[in-house]
């Protein structure tokens, strides 16, 4: 378990770096296209699961990459699936996030509102300073000030 400290977003069909730019569609950004709340996972570079949360209307393919979380509960089996890297790195990025979490393909389409995978209100919400900038690992519209940090948390991904 543990608290999101750094997300980005994607806005759907008018936004470049977006899965469903254009309004794509196929198999594999289908979860895009979902209810609110639903897990979109993907595969990238080959090599790595990225989380998702679907966050506009059904039909409607807008999302939020989870970038980072502070790691509140479960470090055993984290460290376990990260290989022994520093705690501060367990989370500290999309793909680590999945890794440690255990996230694969199979989450992909599931409700974050119930089940194994599940996305809760914080109750220090209202409480911590955010910060946007842009967004990184991406080539297009990356100047758009879409990636949310927690302000001054050591948990978030580096800043490239």
């Amino acid at each position: 378990m543990g608290r999101i400290v750094e997300t980005e977003a994607y806005l759907g069909p008018d936004d470049p770096a977006c899965h469903a730019w254009k309004g794509r569609r196929s198999e594999a950004v289908e979860s895009l296209y979902g209810p609110p709340g639903t897990a979109y996972v993907y595969f990238t570079y080959g090599m790595h699961w990225c989380l998702n949360a679907v966050t506009r209307r059904e039909g409607f393919p807008a999302a939020v990459l989870i970038r980072a979380l502070e790691p509140v509960s479960g470090l055993t089996a984290m460290r376990r699936r990260r290989g022994g890297v520093p705690d501060r790195r367990l989370c500290a990025g999309p793909a680590m996030l999945c890794e440690a979490l255990g996230v694969t393909g199979k989450e992909d389409g599931v409700s974050l509102a119930r089940g194994r995978l599940r996305i809760l209100a914080d109750p220090d919400r209202g409480r911590v300073r955010v910060s946007a900038g842009p967004r990184v690992g991406i080539s297009r519209a990356v100047d758009w000030p879409l990636r949310f940090r927690v302000a001054g948390s050591p948990w978030v991904s580096s800043a490239r």
